[in-house]
């Protein structure tokens, strides 16, 4: 299933996720420091949704709360049927 989500707190502005039966298909991010954000979109193709989650949810950029990578795990969280 294709999700897209409003990042909030991040200099990416989107990202579009692609998972079924619980694995993460395909990532896109819109905006945000390119290079860094293509090298996770591959790091996580074909992994769990709860593993993804359980590695990077919590992570901060500089003084934020939240970074692109806490961002795509509120993002899995919120495709249905995970």
């Amino acid at each position: 299933m294709k999700f897209v989500y409003k990042t909030s707190g991040t200099c990416s502005t989107y990202i579009s996720v692609d998972v079924e039966d619980g694995i993460i298909k395909d990532v896109v991010f819109q905006g945000g420091c390119n290079g860094n954000l293509k090298g996770i979109c591959q790091l996580v193709k074909g992994q769990l949704v709860k593993e993804v989650i359980s590695k990077l949810e919590g992570i901060s950029c500089g003084g934020r709360p939240t970074s692109c990578p806490d961002q795509l795990c509120k993002a899995l969280r919120q495709v249905p049927s995970v």
